[in-house]
C-alpha cells in the first residue's frame, strides 16, 4: 500500500494525552498515522474521538521496551507504507514520587525502560527504514520534558530519563545527517492532561510548600508538534520549549 501524496507518522503512547492529542492534530493535518501503546482499547479510544479520519489511521499494540515487538512495529509499517516521514517518541511514564533513597529498584527501572530505552528502541528502527527508503531520510520528534532542564522534587527516575532523552536528541540529530534524518526535541511543560490534574490541586514545590499549578491545552502541544514535523528536512526545530505561562519554572517560582 503507497500513498505517495501523504506523509506517515508513527506516535507512540497515542492512546491517551499528548500522544491522543498529536494523533489527532496529524490525522487532521492528512497524515497518515500509525498508532501505538500496549493497551489496543486506548488506542481505539483515540480514534473514537474522529472516526471521519478512521481509514487514514493504523492501530498497532506494541510494547516499546520490547526489542523484538518494535521490530515487528516498524516491519509492519514498511509493508503497509513502504516508508516513514515522522516519529514522535513520546511514550512515557513515572515512577511514585517518594524520597530518593525509597525508590524501588523496579519503579527505576521501569522508567527507564519506558522514557529512555523505548525512545532509543523506536530510533534504532527509525533510522533503518529511513535511510533504506527513497527518498532518503526523515524525522524524529522526541518528547522530553520541563524535567530535561530542572527537577521536581521526588522524581529522579523521571528527571534522569529526561536528561538523557536530551543526549539521545543530540547523538541522534547529528548520527542522523548522513541519511538526512532531522532530530529535535520538545520540551512540554503542564499539559492539561489525566497526568496534570494533581497539578491543578496542589503538588510539592522546591521550598516544600505545596501550590497548584497552571496548566495549558493540550492541543496547543499537538499543533506546536504538528509545527516540527511540517519542517522540510532542510530546517529543524532542535529543541523547542512550550509551557503553562504561568508555571513556576523561570526564575524562583
Amino acid at each position: 500500500m503507497t500513498h505517495p501524496e501523504r506523509k506517515v507518522a508513527l506516535i507512540t503512547g497515542a492512546g491517551s494525552g499528548i500522544g491522543r492529542a498529536t494523533a489527532l492534530a496529524l490525522l487532521r493535518a492528512d497524515y497518515l498515522v500509525v498508532l501505538t501503546g500496549r493497551n489496543e482499547n486506548k488506542l481505539r479510544a483515540t480514534l473514537a474521538d474522529a472516526p471521519e479520519l478512521i481509514d487514514r489511521a493504523m492501530i498497532i499494540a506494541c510494547d516499546v521496551r520490547d526489542p523484538q515487538a518494535v521490530a515487528d512495529l516498524f516491519a509492519q509499517i514498511a509493508g503497509a507504507y513502504g516508508r516513514l516521514d515522522v516519529l514522535f517518541n513520546n511514550a512515557g511514564t513515572g515512577a511514585p514520587p517518594v524520597p530518593l533513597e525509597d525508590i524501588q529498584f523496579e519503579h527505576w527501572c521501569a522508567t527507564i525502560d519506558t522514557n529512555l530505552t523505548g525512545a532509543f528502541l523506536c530510533t534504532q528502527q527509525a533510522f533503518k527504514l529511513m535511510k533504506a527508503q527513497s527518498p532518503m531520510g526523515g524525522r524524529i520528534i522526541n518528547n522530553g520534558s520541563i524535567s530535561a532542564h530542572a527537577p521536581r522534587p521526588n522524581s529522579a527516575p523521571y528527571t534522569a530519563s529526561k536528561h538523557a532523552m536530551t543526549g539521545l536528541t543530540k547523538s541522534t540529530s547529528l548520527d542522523g545527517r548522513k541519511y538526512n534524518i532531522a532530530c529535535g526535541q520538545i520540551d512540554i511543560g503542564n499539559a492539561a492532561t489525566d497526568m496534570a490534574i494533581p497539578m491543578q490541586r496542589g503538588v510539592p514545590q522546591a521550598n516544600g510548600e505545596i501550590a497548584a499549578e497552571a496548566v495549558m491545552d493540550v492541543d496547543h502541544v499537538a499543533q506546536a508538534v504538528l509545527q516540527m514535523a511540517e519542517l522540510p528536512l532542510e530546517s529543524n526545530i532542535q529543541f523547542m520549549t512550550i509551557m503553562a505561562t504561568k508555571m513556576p519554572f523561570i526564575g524562583r517560582g
